[in-house]
C-alpha cells in the first residue's frame, strides 16, 4: 500500500484568507433578508440609497416578455397541458422537504425518518409509460399531430380520398424509428443504471461484514471503500487503514478539478484500537440537512458512553461525497446521505428533450401553412356555395390540400440530420468527434453564446513554476541555477542543526546561517528564507508507491527509502504541486508529511524535521502564509513593489501567489489555538467565528516573495477563441476556480484582451451592497466582468433581469466558485433573458448540467472520465476543433437543412396549387388530380433523391468559411430561414403550379384525356429542374441523383400507364403510349417547363449580379 504522509489543514494557511474572507460574505442564508422590501432603481445615487428607504417599492420585479397575438394557436395550448400534466405529477409526489438529522454509528434502525434509496435511476420512461411517453413527445409538435390527424380521417369513408397507405405508411415510418431510437436510448440508460446499482461493496455488521449493493445502502450504515473504489453514498468518514489517520479522494466527477483531495478521518474513531469497536460505542452524527454545496458542511460527532461526552466538530475534511473515488488507503465511513439527497445528485440536472431552432421555425410555418390551407378549403366551399354538405366537402378539400404541409418534411430533415452526422464524424481533420445526439446539428451554427468551462477545457491543468520575485531582484528560468548555488551555500554554512529526534520547526531552519542581528538582509539570506518558506507552506503531500510486499516503515524514519524515482506529490491544488517540485529542483525536496510534522532534505541530504504547531525550546513559533496578492496585500506590512509585480506577472497570464511569515510566542499561540477549537465546535456561525479566530493572526506579517506559476493551455486555445469571438461568438468562462486564477488564465488563454478593462464585481450578501456594485458596473464600458458564484447568487435573487442584461453587453464574462447548479442555472439565464441559442462545453461531471441545459452541449473526452463527453450533444478530443466544428460543419447543417426544408414545401406547395385549378376548372369538385401511387412516387423515387441531395450542397469552401468567420454572423439573424424567405417560395410554387396546370389545359385541349401525363411530366421536370437552380455546389452525386429519378420517371410511363388517367382507375382512362413518344407532345412539355423555370433563372442571375450576398463575393 502506497506510504501516504499527510497534511494538517490548520497549519497550512496557503488559501486562508481568500476562503475566508469569500465565506464570511457568501455563505449566507436566504433567511437572513428582509421578506417584504421590493425591487429597488438601479441608477439610485449612493446617498439615496442611504437616506430614501421609500425608494424600495418603486421598481416592479424583473420585466417579463410581451404577450404576443396568437398565443394560443401558436403554442399556448402545450403550455397548458404542460402545465396541467405538471401539476398532476406535483400532487402525485410531492417533494419531501429535507431536514436536518441524528445518524446513529452503525443502527439504521434508530433513525425515525425514511429516507430515500440509494439507487441511481436515469432512464426518462418505464414499461408503462414508454410508449405514452414517446408518442407525447412527438405529437406535442403541431407539424406531426396535423399528419396524424390526416392519416385518421381517412379512416372515414365519406372523407376518404386516396389509398391508406399513401397516409399511414410515412406516419408510421417516422414513429417507427423514432421509437426504435429512443428505445435503444432507454435500454442503455437502464443498463447502465443497473450496473452502477449492482456495485458490491462491504457493510459492517455486528456480525461482520457483509456484501451489499449499491442500491440497498441505507442511512445509518457503515461502509467500507477500497482503494480505487468508487464511494456510493455521502459519508462521514470514520476510519482509515493509513496509520496518519487521513486518505485522499479523487473529486473530478464532483467539482472538475484532477488533483487529489485530503480527508481526515474522525480521530475518536480513528484512535479505536480495532474496526469492530465502533459497534461497542454509542455514537451519532449530527449533520444538516442536505445542500447544493459540495464545498462546506457543518456537523458534529458525539460520543455519549463516555464521561464527559466526546464531540467534535465536522468539516468538509470529514466527508466522503458519492461519486468520488478512494485514492489511497481503505475507509470506513457512516453513511448520512442516500440518492437523490447526495451532494451529486443533486447538482446533477436530467436530461431534457432539445429540439433545434430550425426545427421550431419550421413548426411554425407549417402552422401559417395550415391557415392557408384551411382559407383555401373555405374558398373552394363558398365558391361552390356552401351547397349540399358542405362540411363534409370543407374536410375532402382539407384533406385534398393536405400535400402543402408534406409529411416528406419530417422524414428528409431527420435523413438530413443523420447525414450531417455521419459529415461530423468523417472529418479528418477532426478526429474523435462524435455525435451523441442525431437530432440538432443545425444547432451548431446558430450559436450566440459559447459558456466553457476552465480547467482541461482551456487549459491542461499542468503547472510550471516560471517566475520568483523578491522585491528587488527577480529570478527567472534562466537564472534559477543562481537560487540553487544560494541555497547549497546556505546549507553548506555552519553545523547541522536538526537532531535525530527531529524537535526543530521553520525558527530552527531559519537560524542555521548566522546573520546576527543585521537589518538588511543579504540577497542569499532571502533567498534562502523565500525557498524555505515555499517549501514549507502548502498541503502537498509526497507519496511512495510500495515495490512488492515490503512492509511500511514510519514516515519519521530517517531510513525512509526516500528515492526520487518513486516519489509522486498529491495536492487540492496543481500550482502548489509546481512550487513543490521548483524547490526540489533547487536543493529542498520534501520527503515526508503527516498530520503533524513534515521532513525536507537539503542539497548534503541531510533531513530537516518540521512539527506543524509545535513550539520549540525557545517558545519561537514561525506562522507561514501564501495566498493570492488581491487578499494578501493588506495582510503583509507596507511596501511599494507587490502591486506593479503582480500586475506584470499577470499579464504574463502567470497565476500569483504571495509568501508571507510571523514570528509567533508561545503565549500568542496559545490564545490562538484556545480560539480556534472553540469557534470550530460551534454550531451557529461557525465559519464566521473561525475567520475571525484566524485573522488574528493575519497582520503585519513579513512579505517573503512573490511567485508566478504558468497554467499550459490547450493546444491552439488563443486562435480558437479569436476565431470565435470574430464570429460573433461571445464567450463566458465558468470555473468552480479561484477568482485569481479564473483571471489569470482569461488573459492569458487572450478570453480577455490585454488592453481590455476587467471588473471584477467586489463580494456582496445583501442587497445594497448588491445594488451599490451593480451601479458601479453599470458605468464601466466595453470592459471583461469577472463574478463569484456567491455574489451572482445575491444578484440573481434581487436583480436577475439587470444583471444579465449588463452582463450581456461584456465582450467576455468569467464566473468563478461557481457550483454545478449554478453553471446550468447560467445556461437558462441566457436562454430566458436573450432568447439567444446557447452551447456549454466542459470536460468533466461537474459540467454535465450544463452541458444538459444548453441549447447544445460539447463534452471534451480528457483526463477527468468520459462523464461530460457522455452527456453531452457531440463530443470532440480537442477544444481547438470547435471552430471547425462551428464554421464548417455548423454552418453546412444549417444552410443544407433551411434549403431542404423549404424546397420541399415548395414541393407540396406546387402540387396543392395544381390540384387549386384543378378543381376550380371542375366546378370546385373534390376529386383528387393525381392517383395515389404517383402521389408517393412524387414524394419519393420521382424527385426524393435530387431533392435531398442539397444536403451535399455547400455555399463556401471549408478553408474560406475558417478564414473569414465573419461570415458566421450572418446565420445567427436566421435569414436563410424565414417568413420573407418562406414568402418567396410561397410565390415561387403559385407562379409555378400555375403555369403548369394553366399551361397543360390550355396547350392539350384536343387531347384533355391526357392531361395527368402531361402536367405531371411538366411537373417533375420542373422539379429537376428546379434543385438544380437551387444547388450552388455540384457533386457527382447530385449528378447520378438527377438522372436517376429522370429514369425512373420515363420507366413509369412506359410501364405504369394505368396510373396516368383522370381520377379513379376504375374508370378506364388510360394513357397511350404513343402519344408521348410524338413532337407535339414533347415540345409543349418542354415550353410548360421553360415557363415556368426560365424565368426564376433570370432572376437568379440579375440578384446574384447586382446584389451578390457576402458568401460568393467571397468566392468569386
Amino acid at each position: 500500500m502506497a506510504d501516504s504522509i499527510l497534511l494538517n489543514p490548520v497549519r497550512k494557511n496557503s488559501r486562508r484568507t481568500a476562503n475566508y474572507s469569500s465565506a464570511r460574505l457568501s455563505r449566507f442564508s436566504l433567511e437572513d433578508e428582509p421578506s417584504n422590501l421590493d425591487e429597488m432603481p438601479l441608477m439610485m445615487s449612493e446617498e439615496g440609497f442611504e437616506n430614501d428607504e421609500s425608494d424600495y417599492q418603486t421598481l416592479p420585479r424583473a420585466r417579463r416578455g410581451q404577450r404576443r397575438l396568437g398565443w394560443f394557436l401558436l403554442g399556448g395550448w402545450e403550455v397548458l397541458c404542460k402545465s396541467c400534466c405538471d401539476c398532476l405529477a406535483h400532487v402525485c409526489r410531492r417533494k419531501k422537504e429535507m431536514k436536518a438529522r441524528t445518524v446513529w454509528l452503525g443502527r439504521p434502525e434508530k433513525s425515525e425518518e425514511k429516507f430515500p434509496k440509494n439507487g441511481i435511476k436515469n432512464q426518462k420512461y418505464n414499461v408503462l409509460t414508454f410508449v405514452p411517453g414517446v408518442l407525447f413527445q412527438q405529437f406535442k409538435f403541431f407539424l406531426n399531430l396535423y399528419f396524424l390527424v390526416v392519416s385518421c380521417s381517412q379512416l372515414v369513408p365519406a372523407l376518404k380520398i386516396g389509398y391508406l397507405y399513401t397516409y399511414w405508411a410515412p406516419l408510421g415510418f417516422v414513429l417507427a424509428v423514432t421509437m426504435v431510437r429512443e428505445a435503444v436510448d432507454e435500454v442503455r440508460r437502464h443498463q447502465r443504471d443497473k450496473e452502477m446499482n449492482s456495485q458490491l461493496y462491504s457493510k459492517l455488521t455486528v456480525r461482520g461484514k457483509v456484501q451489499v449493493k449499491s442500491s440497498d445502502i441505507q442511512v445509518g450504515d457503515l461502509i467500507i471503500v477500497e482503494k480505487n473504489q468508487r464511494i456510493p453514498a455521502d459519508m462521514i468518514f470514520l476510519r482509515t487503514s493509513e496509520k496518519t489517520g487521513a486518505c485522499f479522494i479523487r473529486t473530478e466527477q464532483l467539482d472538475g478539478e484532477t488533483d487529489w483531495k485530503l480527508k481526515v478521518a474522525v480521530s475518536c474513531t480513528q484512535r479505536l484500537a480495532a474496526v469492530g469497536d465502533l459497534f461497542s460505542i454509542s455514537a451519532f452524527v449530527y449533520a444538516q440537512k442536505p445542500q447544493l454545496d459540495i464545498h462546506s458542511f457543518e456537523g458534529n460527532f458525539t460520543r455519549e458512553d463516555v464521561e464527559p461526552q466526546i464531540q467534535e466538530s465536522l468539516s468538509i475534511d470529514n466527508t466522503l461525497w458519492a461519486s468520488a473515488v478512494v485514492a489511497s488507503g481503505t475507509v470506513i465511513g457512516v453513511v448520512i446521505y442516500t440518492g437523490k439527497e447526495t451532494r451529486s445528485v443533486l447538482n446533477t440536472s436530467h436530461a431534457k428533450n432539445k429540439v433545434g431552432l430550425l426545427d421550431l421555425e419550421l413548426n411554425r410555418l407549417t402552422k401559417a401553412l395550415f391557415l392557408a390551407q384551411l382559407v383555401l378549403s373555405v374558398v373552394m366551399v363558398a365558391l361552390q356555395g356552401f351547397v349540399g354538405p358542405w362540411f363534409r366537402n370543407l374536410f375532402r378539400f382539407v384533406v385534398l390540400f393536405s400535400y402543402i404541409i408534406p409529411i416528406s418534411l419530417r422524414v428528409n430533415l431527420d435523413m438530413g440530420k443523420s447525414a450531417y452526422g455521419w459529415m461530423i464524424t468523417r472529418d479528418e481533420n477532426i478526429p474523435g468527434t462524435v455525435v451523441r445526439t442525431s437530432t440538432i446539428p443545425e444547432e451548431l451554427g446558430r450559436l450566440v453564446y459559447l459558456l466553457t468551462d476552465k480547467t482541461g477545457t482551456l487549459t491542461q491543468n499542468e503547472m510550471v513554476f516560471k517566475r520568483l520575485h523578491l522585491g528587488t531582484v527577480a529570478y527567472g528560468n534562466d537564472t534559477m541555477d543562481e537560487i540553487q548555488s544560494h541555497i547549497v551555500q546556505s546549507y553548506a554554512q555552519g553545523p547541522a542543526q536538526p537532531s535525530g529526534g527531529g524537535s526543530g520547526n521553520a525558527a530552527v531552519a531559519r537560524s542555521n546561517p548566522p546573520q546576527g542581528p543585521k537589518v538588511r538582509k543579504s540577497v542569499s539570506s532571502r533567498i534562502h528564507e523565500a525557498v524555505k518558506a515555499v517549501a514549507l507552506c502548502h498541503n502537498v503531500t509526497p507519496v511512495y508507491e510500495s515495490h512488492g510486499a515490503a512492509g511500511e516503515t514510519e514516515s519519521a524514519e530517517a531510513d525512509q527509502d526516500f528515492s526520487d524515482d518513486n516519489r509522486t506529490y498529491q495536492a487540492a491544488s496543481p500550482d502548489e504541486v509546481a512550487l513543490v517540485r521548483w524547490t526540489e529542483s533547487v536543493g529542498l525536496t520534501l520527503v515526508s508529511r503527516d498530520l503533524t510534522s513534515l521532513q525536507l532534505r537539503t542539497p548534503s541530504g541531510q533531513i530537516l524535521s518540521f512539527l506543524i504547531l509545535q513550539e520549540e525550546a525557545t517558545g519561537e513559533i514561525t506562522f507561514y502564509m501564501k495566498g493570492a496578492d488581491v487578499a494578501m496585500a493588506t495582510i503583509v506590512q507596507y511596501n511599494d513593489w507587490l502591486e506593479e509585480e503582480c500586475g506584470n506577472m499577470a499579464r504574463e497570464g502567470l497565476r500569483t501567489l504571495v509568501v508571507a511569515k510571523k514570528c509567533l510566542s508561545e503565549e500568542q499561540y496559545q490564545d490562538f489555538e484556545s480560539r480556534y477549537s472553540q469557534a470550530k465546535l460551534s454550531l451557529l456561525d461557525r465559519t464566521l467565528k473561525v475567520a475571525a479566530a484566524v485573522e488574528s493572526l493575519e497582520r503585519e506579517m513579513e512579505l517573503l516573495c512573490l511567485t508566478g506559476v504558468e497554467d499550459q493551455l490547450q493546444a491552439d486555445v488563443r486562435p480558437t477563441l479569436e476565431l470565435l469571438r470574430n464570429a460573433g461568438i461571445k464567450i463566458w468562462m465558468l470555473t468552480g476556480d479561484k477568482m485569481e486564477t479564473a483571471t489569470c488564465i482569461a488573459k492569458s488563454s487572450h478570453l480577455v484582451s490585454r488592453t481590455q478593462d476587467v471588473h471584477v464585481f467586489k463580494p456582496v450578501c445583501s442587497r445594497g451592497e448588491a445594488h451599490l456594485e451593480l451601479n458601479a458596473f453599470r458605468r464601466k464600458h466595453d470592459c471583461a466582468l469577472v463574478i463569484s458564484g456567491d455574489s451572482l447568487e445575491v444578484c440573481l435573487r434581487y436583480y436577475e433581469h439587470e444583471l444579465v442584461e449588463l452582463a450581456c453587453q461584456c465582450p467576455a464574462v468569467v464566473c468563478c466558485r461557481c457550483s454545478p447548479t449554478q453553471k446550468a442555472q447560467i445556461v437558462r439565464l441566457l436562454q430566458q433573458h436573450t432568447a439567444n441559442r446557447t452551447c456549454a462545453i466542459g470536460d468533466g461531471g461537474n459540467d454535465v448540467s450544463m452541458i444538459q441545459a444548453a441549447d447544445c452541449g460539447i463534452g471534451i473526452e480528457g483526463k477527468e472520465g468520459k462523464q461530460a463527453s457522455l452527456a453531452a450533444d457531440f463530443s470532440v478530443s480537442q477544444f481547438r476543433h470547435i471552430g471547425r466544428l462551428l464554421m464548417v460543419h455548423g454552418r453546412n447543417s444549417y444552410k443544407r437543412s433551411a434549403a431542404l426544408g423549404q424546397f420541399v414545401m415548395h414541393r407540396g406547395m406546387i402540387i396543392s396549387t395544381m390540384q387549386a385549378v384543378f378543381s376550380s376548372v371542375f366546378f370546385f369538385a373534390s376529386v383528387p388530380l393525381y392517383q395515389g401511387f404517383l402521389m408517393v412516387g412524387y414524394a419519393t423515387i420521382y424527385t426524393m433523391f435530387p431533392v435531398f441531395s442539397l444536403v451535399l450542397d455547400q455555399d463556401v469552401k471549408p478553408e474560406t468559411a475558417l478564414l473569414y468567420p465573419e461570415l458566421y454572423k450572418d446565420l445567427t439573424k436566421g435569414r436563410s430561414l424565414s417568413f420573407k424567405t418562406f414568402l418567396i417560395w410561397v410565390l415561387i410554387s403559385i407562379y409555378q403550379g400555375g403555369i403548369l396546370m394553366y399551361g397543360a389545359l390550355v396547350l392539350f385541349e384536343s387531347e384533355f384525356v391526357h392531361v395527368v401525363a402531361i402536367s405531371f411530366t411538366a411537373l417533375v421536370l420542373t422539379e429537376l429542374l428546379m434543385v438544380a437552380l437551387t444547388v450552388r455546389t455540384w457533386h457527382w452525386l447530385m449528378v447520378l441523383a438527377e438522372f436517376f429519378s429522370l429514369g425512373c420517371y420515363l420507366a413509369s410511363l412506359a410501364f405504369l400507364n394505368e396510373y396516368f388517367g383522370i381520377g379513379r382507375v376504375s374508370f378506364g382512362a388510360f394513357l397511350d403510349l404513343s402519344f408521348i413518344t410524338t413532337w407535339p407532345f414533347l415540345w409543349k412539355v418542354s415550353a410548360i417547363t421553360l415557363v415556368s423555370c426560365l424565368p426564376l433563372y433570370i432572376i437568379k442571375y440579375l440578384k446574384r449580379k447586382f446584389s451578390p450576398p457576402s458568401y460568393s463575393k467571397l468566392s468569386s
